[in-house]
């Protein structure tokens, strides 16, 4: 059955609409108006630590915050105001109130900046120096890292037993990708590591568990997979575990062989 409407309900309908979009931009304003009076009790921070709270008095929406926490979860940082830009997506007006309040530490404004243009001098393997003798005032001092940071490169360091690979530095929160290559154009793994590669295809959950990347509940779902699926030729084929994240999967590699 067909129903033919009048031209006095249709244009009502399209009335109803444009009342819609116009009550959605007023919102906009509104909630624009509202960050301009909620600024001037704001102090200058950090857009890389935006809380639910403070998010909701900047004027930013449930969706923007997502995409910053999504963002950030992959130990990414909030570098300027274009990338908050480019990450949150929000509107230029907003951002226009907002972005004077950022605040971005002293290394990431000037001297980060300046380095990153800088190419780094390329040294040999037999003038670097060794990553797993470095101490946290030589990286302060050379790489101008903060002292939180060296610190923090220093006890992964220990936690895991010593660096295997100049690639274990990006399991580092915080350090940026600038300072990373300017750790491995001065420094790399020379002291030799007594550690011995786990063969994956025959190793035990306890065994597997000696890998840094693994806890005991992935070891035994790698050990079952490889059981139910036969042995792998490729570490790519541990992406089909459930779980099984394969970011890491170059550092993994260091310490495993399928062999």
């Amino acid at each position: 059955m067909y129903y033919f409407y009048p031209d006095s309900v249709i244009g009502q309908k399209e009335n109803l609409v444009e009342l819609v979009e116009f009550q959605k931009q007023i919102d906009s304003l509104k909630k624009v108006a509202s960050s301009k009076k909620t600024i001037n009790t704001l102090k200058p921070f950090n857009p890389n630590f935006i809380n639910d709270y403070k998010g909701y008095i900047l004027g930013l929406s449930a969706v923007e915050l997502d995409r910053l926490y999504a963002y950030r979860n992959k130990d990414k940082w909030i570098n300027s105001v274009a990338d908050f830009k480019q990450v949150t997506m929000v509107s230029d007006s907003l951002l226009q109130i907002i972005a004077p309040l950022f605040k971005f530490p002293d290394w990431v404004t000037s001297k980060t900046r300046k380095t990153s243009k800088n190419r780094y001098a390329v040294k040999t393997y037999a003038e670097k120096g060794d990553l797993n003798t470095v101490t946290a005032l030589e990286l302060r001092e050379q790489i101008n890292i903060p002292d939180f940071i060296a610190e923090r490169i220093i006890n992964y360091k220990d936690k895991i037993g010593g660096f295997v690979g100049e690639s274990q530095l990006k399991d580092i929160k915080g350090l940026y990708d600038n300072q990373r290559k300017k750790i491995v154009s001065l420094y790399t793994v020379k002291t030799e590591n007594t550690y011995q590669k786990i063969a994956i295809n025959t190793a035990s959950a306890n065994e597997l568990i000696e890998v840094p990347y693994f806890d005991f509940e992935m070891a035994l779902a790698i050990r079952d997979f490889i059981k139910d699926n036969g042995h792998i030729s490729s570490f790519e084929e541990l992406g089909k575990i459930d779980g099984f994240s394969l970011e890491k999967i170059d550092r993994i590699a260091l310490y495993l062989t399928l062999n």
